[in-house]
């Protein structure tokens, strides 16, 4: 008898699916071949969406009490300011969380580690995955700690290990892209004043850099080029007076210092088999606009459900074939786009300086000087317009809320709430037809009707109709009729294991 799933890798991407799985009551287990979480801080960024998938566990207020949230982007150029871009609450009204956050992904870890074992469930540090076979209904694998080898059977194997992952290389996907010629340094310091909460980004002519908040009222980060003549084992003297100067910041102390080289990249697949790819296993991104933690972290609460369903006997096994199409395209097109917005950022020819000491500092402070602009530079950072429109388990469309949509948040409405439960559920503003409701109730589908108010039509709703939600959050049917909500739901086989729940809220 196989067990259900082994997730290899336990950073971010890796803990939220393990988080999932066990409130879905799946049963797994979760190694690394490190000794422990992580002490140094890598991924800084929390962005909404994320924040969004964390308040379904309830860890989203744990994250921010740790977390700056960042207020503002300051630009400088020649060692002084020259622009400002105002981030507070640029998403007011579009998410519970307007904000970006930053949190060290160390600190990050250790509230998810913290939470896992709250569950009963501890990580198997020091345990090395050291092969995959296919055998059937199973996976087989063998798995190392110290000098004992352990053999195993696994329905699922989900591959969350990383740039370097052993599940992506035995499955032989090629990790196509590139990876950029600029050595750049990353410094965790102490400033000789108080934390600024600010992003702070060097715009010169030759140089980019970044400084933003790490540990909370202790710490901030600093990044940039390592300078060509340089690049042979740098230390952070070695670029301590241009980042200063650029980044008008006065170390006191140096906690940790590093180098590294960037990459794009992604998976020629995310499946193969009973084998997955989640996080930098699949993908690996630019540091731009912070997505790629964020990008695994959806992955896996993408992937979480859609497995819990399956081992559970609650949907056909196909329902994993939606995994692949829904997370690689959007990963292709992020690694896209960040890889041009990179490359024109860090162009050390006349369209970066053109870029950097023109557009940047004139440009998009003016446009975010506005409602529009704020709300344009938000949806597309805290990735709440990832959607889905292509996936089999979307269709429909209802004023302007698609299947395949994340659904709208509505200020005052608390319509996120009945997501802490991880199940499909029927929501809807205003009446829903007596006729669908009592279709739901049969299936055992949780109805959810709000009061129609002017923030739900500003959201995009239509009044009195009906969105059938998926346990991630997501709109599958849009404004389905009684026949079409059975045939859906027979074809997944929604009504297994789902409770009666109907409610009317804010009436």
């Amino acid at each position: 008898m196989s067990q259900a799933i082994l997730i290899v890798g336990a950073g971010p991407t890796g803990l939220v699916l393990a988080l999932r799985l066990r409130r879905h009551g799946v049963s797994f287990r979760i190694i690394d071949q490190h000794d422990g979480p992580g002490r140094a801080s890598r991924a800084l960024v929390i962005h909404a969406r994320t924040l969004e998938f964390y308040d379904q566990l309830g860890l989203s207020e744990r994250l921010i009490e740790g977390g700056t949230k960042v207020e503002a982007v300051r630009l400088r150029e020649a060692g002084a300011e020259v622009g400002t871009i105002r981030l507070r609450d640029m998403g007011l009204g579009l998410s519970p969380f307007p904000f970006a956050l930053c949190l060290p992904q160390d600190e990050h870890e250790e509230i998810l580690v913290d939470a896992l074992a709250a569950e009963g469930v501890n990580v198997e540090w020091g345990t090395r995955l050291d092969g995959i076979e296919p055998a059937g209904d199973a996976v087989r694998v063998s798995l190392v700690r110290g000098d004992r080898e352990e053999r195993a059977a696994f329905a699922y194997v989900a591959g969350c290990d990383g740039a370097h992952s052993r599940v992506r290389a035995a499955i032989g996907a090629h990790f196509g892209g590139g990876t950029y010629d600029r050595l750049y340094y990353v410094a965790d310091v102490k400033p000789r004043r108080a934390l600024d909460p600010d992003l702070v980004v060097a715009l010169d002519r030759g140089d980019f850099a970044l400084r933003l908040p790490s540990r909370r009222g202790e710490n901030e980060r600093l990044i940039g080029y390592v300078p060509s003549d340089r690049e042979t084992d740098p230390r952070f003297e070695d670029v301590r007076a241009d980042a200063e100067r650029l980044l008008g910041v006065a170390v006191a102390e140096v906690n940790w210092f590093s180098t590294y080289q960037v990459h794009h990249r992604v998976a020629a697949r995310f499946r193969d088999g009973r084998c997955f790819l989640l996080g930098d296993a699949g993908h690996l991104h630019s540091p731009v606009g912070g997505q790629g933690m964020n990008t695994g972290i959806g992955d896996a609460v993408n992937l979480a459900w859609k497995l819990a369903a399956v081992v559970s006997g609650q949907a056909p096994p196909d329902l994993l074939d939606s995994y692949e199409p829904e997370r690689i395209t959007f990963a292709r097109s992020l690694v896209a786009t960040t890889d041009r917005a990179f490359q024109v950022i860090s162009d050390q020819g006349l369209r970066g300086r053109v870029f950097r000491t023109l557009i940047m500092p004139r440009l998009l402070p003016a446009v975010t000087h506005f409602d529009a602009g704020r709300h344009a530079m938000f949806r597309l950072l805290s990735q709440i317009r990832v959607a889905y429109p292509d996936s089999p388990l979307s269709a429909g469309r209802a004023g302007a809320v698609a299947g395949g949509d994340r659904l709208p948040w509505v200020d005052g409405a608390d319509n996120f709430a009945p997501l802490a439960r991880l199940e499909w559920q029927l929501h809807g503003f205003g009446n829903i037809d007596a006729p669908l409701v009592e279709a739901a109730d049969g299936l055992g589908l949780p109805v959810r009707q709000f009061a129609w108010s002017s923030e739900a039509e500003k959201a995009g709703y239509r009044r009195d109709a009906a969105y059938l939600i998926r346990p991630d959050g997501y709109v599958a049917l849009a404004a389905p009729n009684p026949s079409e909500l059975r045939a859906f739901t027979a074809r997944w086989q929604l009504q297994s294991g789902q409770r009666r729940d109907t409610r009317r809220e804010g009436a």
